[in-house]
Order: C-alpha cells, then sequence, then structure tokens
C-alpha cells in the first residue's frame, strides 16, 4: 500500500521545497484572474459577451502561437530560468490590466494587447514546467512530486478563488488583479533562487527547426500521446467557450454573479485536491486508458447550466470534473516525463500544449456570438456534447488503451550539485 509519509520526504529537498512554494505562490495568482478578468470586462461600460470573448482570445492566441518557441527554450536554457522569466511576465501582464480596469475603462485593442502578454508569459511557463520537474526529482519520485505540486496547486486555487470572488465584490476586479500581479513577481523571485545542473540541455548548435523537428518525431512516434492531445484539441475548444464565456454569462444572469462563479470555480479546485490524493495512490497498469476514462465527467458542470441547475449541483459536479482532471494531470504528467527522453521533454510538452490549445481561441471567440444567436444554455448543452464524443473516439485508439509504462528505474542522485556544477 503507497505511502503518503513517504511522498512528505521530498519537502526536504531544498531544491523541490522551492519549486513546490513557487508553484503554489503562482497558482494563488492565476486563481485570482478568472474572476476579476472575466466580471471586470463585463462590468465594463457598454461590455457584452462578445467583449469578453474578444479579450479571452487575445490571451489564448498567443499562448498558442509561441508555445513550440517556450519548448525550444526551455530545452536549451536552464529551466528555471525559463521559468523565472514566465512568472515576471505575467507579473507585468496583470499588474497592466489592473492599471487598466482601476482607471474605469480602458480600449478593449488594449486589454487584449495586456491579455497577450499574459498569453505569452503562459507559453514560456507550460514547456518549462513539465520539464523542471525530471531535473529536481529522481524518476521513482516522479509521480509524487507531480502530486504534491498539484496539491499545493490546487489548495491556492480553492483559497485564490475564494478570496478572489470576495475581493471582485467588495474591493472590484483590478484590486483582484493587483494581488495577482504581486504574487507572480514572488513566485518568479522563488525560482530565482533554484540551482540546476545543465545535463537536460539540448545541443544550441543546431538550428530551430531542427530542434523542432526532432521533437515532433519524439511526438509524434507515440499513438497514446498524439491521439489524447487531438482529443484535447477539440476538448479544450468546447471547455474555453464553456468555461470562459457561457458559464460566467449564464452566473451573472441567473446565480447571483462573480460570487457564484467564484463558489463553482472554488468546488472544481477543491475536487482537484481529492483528485490529487487519489492520483497519488494510482499505479494502473494501462495509465493512458484510466486517465482518458476520467475525462468524461468534465461534462457534467455544463450540462447542468445548460439546464438552468440549481446552484448547489453545479457546485457538486465542478467539484467531481475536479477530481477527475487531476487524476488525469497526474497520470498525464508522470507517463510524459518517464515515456519522453529529457533532453526533448520540453518541446514535447510543448506539442501537447500547442495541440491541446490550439483551438481553444476559436472556441472563446464563437461563445459570445453563440449566446447571442442561440442562447446561453443551448450553447452549453452543445459544448457538453462535443466533449463526450471527443472522449468516446479517443478511446477507440488501441494506443490509448494498451499503453503500459517502462519500468521504473532509481535514476541519478538529486542531491544539490557541487558549487562548480551548478548554474548561477
Amino acid at each position: 500500500m503507497h505511502d503518503y509519509r513517504d511522498d512528505l520526504t521530498l519537502l526536504r529537498d531544498r531544491r523541490f521545497a522551492l519549486l513546490l512554494a513557487a508553484r503554489t505562490v503562482s497558482m494563488l495568482a492565476s486563481s485570482f484572474a478568472p474572476v476579476a478578468l472575466a466580471f471586470g470586462v463585463l462590468d465594463l461600460p457598454g461590455a457584452t459577451p462578445s467583449t469578453l470573448s474578444t479579450v479571452l482570445a487575445a490571451e489564448a492566441v498567443p499562448l498558442v502561437v509561441f508555445m513550440l518557441a517556450g519548448g525550444v527554450i526551455a530545452d536549451r536554457y536552464p529551466r528555471h530560468r525559463v521559468l523565472m522569466t514566465g512568472e515576471l511576465f505575467s507579473a507585468a501582464a496583470f499588474s497592466l490590466l489592473a492599471t487598466m480596469l482601476l482607471r474605469g475603462g480602458a480600449p478593449v485593442l488594449a486589454l487584449c494587447g495586456a491579455a497577450a502578454l499574459s498569453g505569452i508569459a503562459m507559453a514560456v511557463v507550460w514547456p518549462a514546467l513539465t520539464g523542471i520537474i525530471p531535473d529536481v526529482v529522481a524518476p521513482t519520485r516522479l509521480q509524487s512530486a507531480n502530486a504534491l505540486i498539484g496539491l499545493g496547486s490546487n489548495a491556492a486555487r480553492v483559497t485564490g478563488l475564494v478570496a478572489s470572488g470576495a475581493v471582485v465584490v467588495f474591493v472590484g476586479a483590478g484590486w483582484a488583479l493587483v494581488g495577482s500581479a504581486v504574487m507572480f513577481a514572488v513566485a518568479g523571485a522563488l525560482v530565482a533562487l533554484l540551482r540546476l545542473d545543465r545535463s537536460h540541455l539540448a545541443d544550441r548548435s543546431s538550428s530551430v527547426i531542427s530542434d523542432l523537428r526532432d521533437g515532433w518525431r519524439e511526438f509524434s512516434s507515440r499513438s497514446w500521446l498524439w491521439v489524447v492531445v487531438v482529443q484535447f484539441s477539440v476538448m479544450v475548444m468546447a471547455l474555453q467557450a464553456a468555461h470562459g464565456v457561457l458559464g460566467p454569462v449564464v452566473a451573472k444572469q441567473e446565480l447571483g454573479g462573480a460570487g457564484a462563479w467564484s463558489v463553482v470555480l472554488a468546488g472544481e479546485a477543491a475536487g482537484m485536491i481529492v483528485g490529487v490524493l487519489v492520483a497519488v495512490r494510482l499505479r494502473p497498469r494501462r495509465p493512458i486508458l484510466v486517465a482518458t476514462l476520467f475525462t468524461f465527467p468534465a461534462t457534467l458542470p455544463y450540462l447542468l447550466l445548460g439546464a438552468s441547475a440549481p446552484l448547489w449541483s453545479v457546485v457538486l459536479a465542478a467539484f467531481a470534473m475536479g477530481v477527475c482532471f487531476d487524476i488525469f494531470g497526474v497520470l498525464w504528467q508522470t507517463s510524459l516525463q518517464r515515456e519522453v527522453p529529457p533532453e526533448a521533454l520540453s518541446r514535447v510538452s510543448s506539442y501537447d500544449a500547442l495541440g491541446s490549445l490550439m483551438l481553444g481561441p476559436i472556441g472563446l471567440l464563437i461563445a459570445g456570438p453563440a449566446a447571442v444567436a442561440f442562447g446561453a444554455h443551448p450553447a452549453l448543452l452543445g459544448c457538453a456534447a462535443i466533449m463526450t464524443l471527443t472522449t468516446a473516439l479517443a478511446l477507440l485508439s488501441r494506443g490509448v488503451r494498451d499503453m503500459r509504462p517502462r519500468p521504473e528505474s532509481p535514476g541519478p542522485d538529486t542531491t544539490p550539485p557541487a558549487p562548480a556544477e551548478v548554474i548561477a
């Protein structure tokens, strides 16, 4: 039986403790953003659901466009420095957004510019984060490390979502975004204290195109990987529409506004905490099959919102979605980190993220017009149907059903290197 006390011994490792603290603070910052940005934009003079769609799409498009570049950078340069840069970019982006909302209004183009900077920051952070965990812990501790980071992140998400709802209601969306900017800066400072060796770095003498080609070869050679990425590409399109635009619209119209939507998001985050505790114990022989099956319940909140169900039932459904998504996340990240060579891991992660997110801007852009043309409730039901169908199709892949991980190896010692081996 799995012993949780063994997982907690990772906290004695200074480098892991720093990474955990940085990711927890960063997630606390991120969790302020959905409620504050959505309701801050909707409360601007003359704003409509289409305005919110445009701003969120302006964040999502650069995230997709720059994702591959983020993967190449994270494989070529020390990942702690790449991660620090991304956190500081986020701090700058949310400072700009906060300033505009506190002034009581801004041109949509200016809001989109600041949102775009946030998207670039996420494109830098995402591949580096996947790759940095194997740089810090041994292969046998990867699932525990992913779970502990997930636990800290999800606890921060719950705290941030509840606090952000209160800040938006009582103080305003602008001040919530000020809090986000400060916390991103703190996360960047914590990451700056990490010291990692150069063992993962790809050869910088090769061209960027060559690096991308090698990363694509690693990505496309694993059918379980690209099939699930295609699944998530369509799922995320529907999820972005439902979670980013349609859900807040229904919450504003029927459920009580920002406070109600923050409770829904907090329910999801609380579920993700439970999901981590379940995931750390799971050692399935076919991890990708199990992970994919756990994505089915993600449709529940949108089915209930589309059916005008009471708030408490939507919160419970969001809780179930959080449990399932975090089980998926831990199993997926651990499988990537074990199966992909370390020197290509960030590039493969960037292909994963690019494929998963590339249709997200389309979902955000059509969500507002769909809410106007068909109504938010039918649009939410349509999103739920798309998500269910794509998951069922992914399970038809033999690679998804049959993938089994390679045997774990102890890996190198993760004690800190001598000063001469350290990157300043």
